[in-house]
C-alpha cells in the first residue's frame, strides 16, 4: 500500500518539476535572454567569413564561365564551340549540382556539417584543374561537373553550417554574408576575365581563369582545421558537452553568468529532438526505420509543419533560379556582345557590381526589416526590370541564328541592318540592373536562410532537397525575359501567401510556426 500511494507522489512531483523546467526553458528561448545585446563576436565573424569561401568559390565559378565562353575560341577540340557545345559547358554545372544537394544533406546528417564543406573544396580543386588542363569539349564538361557537384554541396551545406552557429537576432546578416562572398566571387571572375580577355593571351588566358579558383579552396581547406562542427549536430551525435563549448564562444564567455544561458540553448536542441523524435514515431505508427534516410523522408513529408517548411523552401529556392538571375550570369557577356557593347566583359562588371552593392545593403537590411517584407517589396522592381528587358529585346534586331541566349553572334559594324539600336542597348543595361539590384536585396539572400523553419531532425535533408530545387536548367532572349517576369510576379504572390517571417527568432521557434498553419497570419 505503501509503495502504490507513493509512486503517485514522486509522479507528481516530477510532473512539477519538468513543468518548472519546461517554464524556464521556455524563457531562456526568447531572443533577449538567450543571447546577449551587441554585435555577434570575433568567434562568430571568423566562422561566417571562413565557412564564406564556400560562397566565394561559388561566385566565382558560375561567373568565370560567361568571360570563358567567350574567350575559349579553338582552343577546344580545336575548333569555334557551337550551341550545343556551350550548352553542355553550362547545364552539366546545374546538373550535378542538382544531384549533389540532396546527396550531401545525407552526409551532412551523417558526418557533421564541417565534413561536407571538406568535400567540396577537394572537389572545387579537382574540378578547376580538370577544367584548365582541358583539350577536348568533353574535358569541360567533366570539369564543369565535377565543379557543379561542389557548387551543389557548397550551396547547401554552407548556410546551413551558418544559421547553425548565428545568434538569432543576427542570423539574416551572418547568412547573407555568405551570399555577399558569391556576389563578391561573381565580380572577382568578371575583373579577371576581363583582364585576361584584353590583356592576356587568347589561347590561354581562360585556363588561368578557370584555373584560380582552385586557391581559394586550397585555403579553406587549411582554416577548416581550425573550425568547430555546429553545436546542434554534435547534440544530435550525443556530444552534448562539446556543443556547450561551441555555444560558449558563441556567446563569447564560458563564465558562470553564461552557464545558464549554455545550459538552456544545450537543453533547447535536446527538448526539440525529443519532440521531433515522438512525432517521427507517430508518424510510422511507433515503428523505428531500420534506414536513417527512409526516417528521415517518413519524418520530413508525414509531418505537417516540415511539409510545409518544404514547400516554402522549394518555392524560394525555384523562384531564384526560375526568375533568371543564373541565366544572366552565366551569358551576360554574350548578351552584351550581341547587343553591340565594344568591351561585353567590362560591362558584365557593371552587373556583377550593382549585384554585390545591393548584397551589402541587404546585408544590413535583411534582419531589420524581415525575410518576408524584403521579398514583398523587392521582387516587384525585378518584374519592372524584367518586362523592361523584354520590351528593349523586342524592339531591336538580332543577327539571325542569334536568338539564343547560348549562341555566341557577335555583330559586326558592316551591316547596318544588324546593329541593335544604341538606345535600345541601354535601356536593356538599365533595365538587367534594376532587376539584379531588387535581385540582390531579396530573392538573392532569402532562400539561403531555408534551414530556419526546419526542425533539427529533418533541417539537412529539407535543406538539401529544396537546395535542389534550385539547380533546374537554363531557359532562352527576348520571350525569356518576359516570361520570367511572369514568374516573379507570381513567386510575389504566392510568398504573400504563405511564407512567414522568421527575423529575430530562434531556429526553434521558427520552425514553430508552422505548427498550424502556415503561420503568415
Amino acid at each position: 500500500m505503501a509503495s502504490s500511494v507513493e509512486e503517485p507522489l514522486i509522479s507528481r512531483r516530477e510532473d512539477g518539476l519538468e513543468d518548472e523546467l519546461r517554464s524556464e526553458l521556455s524563457d531562456a528561448n526568447d531572443t533577449s535572454i538567450e543571447w546577449p545585446s551587441g554585435r555577434p563576436g570575433l568567434f562568430i565573424w571568423l566562422l561566417t567569413l571562413s565557412a564564406g569561401i564556400s560562397g566565394l568559390l561559388f561566385g566565382y565559378d558560375t561567373g568565370v564561365i560567361s568571360a570563358t565562353l567567350v574567350s575559349i575560341d579553338t582552343s577546344l577540340s580545336e575548333r569555334p564551340l557551337n550551341s550545343l557545345d556551350k550548352s553542355a559547358i553550362t547545364s552539366c554545372t546545374a546538373l550535378f549540382a542538382l544531384i549533389a544537394s540532396p546527396i550531401s544533406s545525407v552526409f551532412a546528417d551523417r558526418f557533421g556539417r564541417k565534413p561536407v564543406i571538406l568535400l567540396s573544396d577537394l572537389l572545387f580543386v579537382f574540378g578547376a584543374l580538370v577544367q584548365a588542363l582541358s583539350t577536348t569539349v568533353t574535358g569541360m564538361v567533366l570539369g564543369r561537373s565535377i565543379v557543379g557537384a561542389a557548387v551543389g554541396a557548397a550551396s547547401f551545406v554552407t548556410p546551413l553550417y551558418i544559421a547553425e552557429l548565428a545568434p538569432p537576432a543576427y542570423r539574416g546578416m551572418l547568412v547573407t554574408m555568405n551570399v555577399l562572398s558569391i556576389t563578391l566571387g561573381q565580380v572577382v571572375a568578371y575583373i579577371i576575365g576581363w583582364i585576361f580577355a584584353e590583356h592576356g593571351d587568347p589561347s590561354t588566358g581562360w585556363r588561368w581563369m578557370v584555373g584560380l579558383g582552385a586557391l581559394p579552396a586550397i585555403l579553406q581547406c587549411v582554416l577548416l582545421l581550425a573550425m568547430p562542427e555546429t553545436p546542434r549536430w554534435l547534440v544530435k551525435a550525443g556530444k552534448s558537452a562539446e556543443a556547450r563549448q561551441i555555444v560558449a564562444k558563441t556567446l563569447g564567455s564560458n563564465s558562470d553568468d553564461y552557464r545558464f544561458l549554455i545550459d538552456s540553448v544545450v537543453k533547447g536542441i535536446e527538448r526539440e529532438m525529443r519532440e521531433e523524435q515522438g512525432n517521427a514515431m507517430l508518424v510510422t505508427n511507433g515503428r523505428k526505420s531500420s534506414s536513417s534516410l527512409l526516417q528521415g523522408w517518413h519524418e520530413l513529408l508525414g509531418v505537417p509543419k516540415n511539409r510545409r517548411a518544404l514547400i516554402i523552401a522549394c518555392l524560394l529556392q525555384g523562384l531564384q533560379q526560375l526568375c533568371g538571375f543564373n541565366s544572366l550570369m552565366y551569358f551576360s557577356a554574350t548578351i552584351f556582345t550581341m547587343l553591340g557593347f565594344s568591351i561585353p566583359t567590362l560591362t558584365s562588371l557593371t552587373v556583377a557590381a550593382t549585384n554585390f552593392a545591393f548584397t551589402v545593403l541587404a546585408l544590413v537590411l535583411i534582419d531589420r526589416i524581415g525575410r518576408r517584407r524584403i521579398l514583398l517589396y523587392s521582387i516587384p522592381f525585378m518584374t519592372i526590370g524584367l518586362f523592361l528587358s523584354a520590351f528593349g529585346f523586342g524592339s531591336i534586331k538580332l543577327p539571325s541564328g542569334g536568338t539564343n541566349i547560348g549562341d555566341h553572334m557577335p555583330i559586326t559594324t558592316d551591316d547596318a541592318t544588324l546593329m541593335p539600336s544604341q538606345r535600345a542597348a541601354i535601356v536593356i543595361l538599365i533595365s538587367i540592373m534594376i532587376y539584379v539590384a531588387a535581385y540582390a536585396l531579396g530573392l538573392g539572400n532569402v532562400p539561403w536562410m531555408q534551414s530556419e523553419l526546419f526542425p533539427l531532425n529533418v533541417r539537412s535533408i529539407g535543406s538539401g532537397l529544396a537546395t535542389a530545387t534550385n539547380w533546374m536548367d537554363l531557359l532562352t532572349p527576348s520571350f525569356t525575359f518576359g516570361l520570367y517576369g511572369v514568374i516573379c510576379a507570381i513567386g510575389w504572390y504566392a510568398i504573400w501567401m504563405i511564407y512567414p517571417e522568421t527575423a529575430g527568432l530562434t531556429l526553434e521557434e521558427s520552425t514553430s510556426l508552422l505548427e498550424n498553419g502556415w503561420g503568415v497570419k
